[in-house]
Order: C-alpha cells, then structure tokens, then sequence
C-alpha cells in the first residue's frame, strides 16, 4: 500500500497534469451579508467582507450551480466572484471575473494554504472565461485534486473575459500579474480560513502572468497577503520574437493561432493600428474562427492554421514588423526587474509556441538582475507536455519555508537540462 506522503504526490502530480493539459450548493460562510444582484434562480448570494474600493475589493461572490459535480463534492465553497482589479495598460480599475475554491473540513494551523492558478489561452472574448464553464476550461480534474489535498484555488479570468464592461488585454504581462495578485486578496474576503501564504502557478498565458505576479507583487500588494514563490510553466515570458518568425514566414500553426489573437488585441487597444498590413488569404478570409475561444472548433481551427501560407501572416513591410515588435515587447519583455520570492520555470525543448531558446534568454536575464530562479527543462517534451513533479515538491517546500534552490550560477544553469526529470531535494 503506498504511504500518505506518496499518494498525495501521485494526487497533486495528477492535479498539476491536468492544469498543464488546460491551455447541491456549498454552505455559506460567516461574514457581512452579500449585495443581491439579480442572479439566476440557482444563484446562492454568499457572505464576505465587501466593503474597499481599490484593488482586490471584492465585488460579488455566487455559487457555481453548474459546476462539475466532482468538484462540488469536494468543496465547502465554489464560487464565481468579481472583484476589483488594474489595468496595466492605463492604470484604471476595472471589475475582474474568477472562481474560488474552499476544500471541505477544518483548515489546518494557519489556514488553507493557497493556490492562485493562470490559465492558459481560452481565447479574448468575454464568453471564453473558465468559470462560464463547467469544467472550468478542462481543469476540472486538478482543481478537485487539489482540493482533496487541503488547497484553496483560486482561478483569475484575466481582465475582460467572463465580463462584458471591458476588452482582454490578451497577454498583457502587467495586467494579468495584478489580476492574479487581486484575486488572492479577494479569495480572502470570501474565505476567512484562507491562509496569508498563497503561491502564482500558472501555465502558457499563466506561466506569464506568474511571473509577473512575482516581479509587481512587493511593489503592488497588501502587507496582509505572502506571496512564497511562483511557478511559471511554459511561459510567455517575452515573446517579441513573433514579430521576427511572421516577416520570416515561419511561424508554426499555434505560433499563427496566437498571432491572430494579439493582432485583434492591438486593434482594439489602437484603432489606427491597420490588420490588412497583418493578415491576406486565407488567415483573413478564417478570421473570425482564428479569433474564437480555444474551447470551440479546436480541430479545425488548428487544421485553417496549418494550411496558412508564409505571406498569410507576414507583415506588409519592414515598418510594420518594427512595429508589431515594439507593441510585442510592451506586452510581453519579461522579465523586467528582479523578482521578489522565488520562483521556478519548466519548459520542454520541443515547445512549439514559445521556442526553448527565448525562455532561456529570459531566465538568464532573470538571474542577472538577481533573481532567485530554478529553470528545468524537459527534454523531447512540447509546451506544457511534461510531468510537472518538479513543480509539486517545490510548491510544497516553499509553504515549508525551505531555502529556495537556485539554478543561475551551478554547472549547466541557468536552465539545466534533464530526462528523466529531477527531483528536487527537499
């Protein structure tokens, strides 16, 4: 029979597989009453702490009556909140969607240690956001995983998905990290038991706003929230390289996918910013469906993508890459400044979004600012196709408060090749 320590990797291993495969109602909770909104019949109104106005105000918090069932069972609470949040491209506040999960039982010394997860691409409309969904954009499974093993997880939309008062600023590293940093402290106004320690885990459009989360969070955060570390996996870290594959004509199929993504973003975000010196054949005439949430007409999407041709996708002249490259560094450039807790980044080599070689880069910019940094990299894998064990010890030595495990400066580094994978010491 396996111990308890052992099922509960092989549990949270599970868990994290699954999150990476992404790209009755619960008891209320003590607390000042919710305001009544004008919600659906099924729709329980649950108690926090409303009052603020700034960032990680929380707006509104309902349950989630067509959430999966497993999920149901093994939460005390699961529900849908809007809360208050910043925009990294003007700075205004704006109202962000997400999903909170409480597991059942008493909480330990402390309270429930906490999780806030970025998801990957969903897409850039309201409509694309994982707590519309029922399976949460696939994370069903890792999020009652997690649950079981004592986790609270919290699941950010990102500004301008799941609501309809704003655009998403799709990979858009500044608001993405503050939408994760403000749904951890409004996790807390809804779950009293919810521990001060949380961790930014996120993988692909996550894994960036991980990062960020990690490089604004001492400068951004409330003294009442310890951010202990982030884990970043296959992150979209800086990405500024697209602009150079696009004039090259070599962009992969989910290099192209994610090209029409940003190139909407830009045009809502400057209207003078002209498509038609982005896009001709066959990437215009399947524009809309390129466009549309990842969850819907993923096969054919995929197979549209890789009948573009290289002048598909190909800037119209030398001024518009320069640029598209400009806009792509502002988005993305990570990182920017030295993080404040650790963190750890996986990737495999074979990645066909974000090529291997700009994460490295991005690493080892990490480590000359400072940063305290492990970078894995598994090798033969594709992007976020790999057991991410790695990344279940080290979250869980960080809640331990273990000396963090740098890879900048030993033999190999900063970003250490490995098959099998390693396990870190603990």
């Amino acid at each position: 029979m396996k111990s308890a320590r052992t099922a509960a990797r092989a549990l949270t291993a599970s868990a994290l597989a699954a999150m990476v495969v992404l790209t009755g109602c619960s008891a209320a909770k003590t607390g000042e009453p919710a305001p009544q909104s004008s919600g659906g019949d099924h729709e329980l109104h649950l108690p926090g702490d409303y009052s603020g106005e700034g960032p990680g105000t929380l707006r509104s918090a309902i349950t989630l009556p067509t959430v999966d069932r497993r999920i149901i069972r093994a939460s005390e609470v699961a529900a849908r909140i809007s809360y208050v949040s910043t925009s990294g491209i003007d700075g205004s506040l704006q109202t962000v969607t997400g999903s909170v999960f409480e597991p059942l039982g008493s909480p330990p010394e402390g309270g429930w240690q906490v999780i806030v997860f970025g998801h990957g691409t969903v897409g850039i409309h309201s409509d694309c956001a994982p707590s519309l969904s029922p399976s949460l954009s696939g994370a069903a499974d890792a999020i009652r995983a997690l649950l079981l093993l004592g986790y609270v997880l919290v699941v950010p939309d990102y500004q301008g998905l799941g609501s309809t008062t704003g655009y998403h600023p799709y990979l858009d590293a500044t608001t993405e990290g503050y939408n994760m940093i403000d749904a951890a402290r409004a996790a807390r106004k809804l779950l009293p038991a919810a521990s001060d320690k949380w961790v930014a885990f996120g993988v692909s459009q996550g894994g960036q706003a991980s990062w960020a989360a990690n490089e604004l969070n001492a400068a951004y955060s409330s003294p009442d929230l310890n951010l202990v570390g982030s884990v970043s996996v296959s992150p979209a870290a800086d990405f500024s390289g697209l602009a150079d594959l696009a004039m090259a004509g070599a962009l992969t199929p989910q290099q192209s996918i994610a090209m029409v993504l940003i190139l909407t973003t830009l045009k809502t975000e400057h209207p003078e910013f002209n498509l038609d010196d982005y896009r001709r054949g066959g990437a215009q005439a399947n524009w809309t469906l390129l466009a549309g949430c990842s969850a819907d007409s993923t096969e054919k999407r995929l197979d549209v993508a890789s009948s573009l041709s290289p002048d598909d996708l190909r800037p119209a002249s030398e001024a518009a890459t320069d640029q598209l490259r400009t806009y792509l560094i502002q988005m993305s450039g990570l990182p920017r400044s030295q993080a404040g807790v650790p963190s750890l980044v996986l990737q495999g080599d074979q990645d066909q979004l974000i090529p291997v070689a700009w994460t490295d880069a991005a690493v080892q910019r990490a480590c000359d600012m400072g940063s305290v940094i492990a970078s894995f990299v598994a090798v033969g894998r594709g992007h976020g196709d790999f057991d991410p064990t790695e990344a279940l010890d080290w979250i869980q030595q960080r809640f331990r408060g273990d000396p963090p495990v740098s890879t900048c400066t030993i033999e190999g580094g900063p970003s250490i090749r490995k098959v099998p994978q390693l396990t870190l010491p603990e």
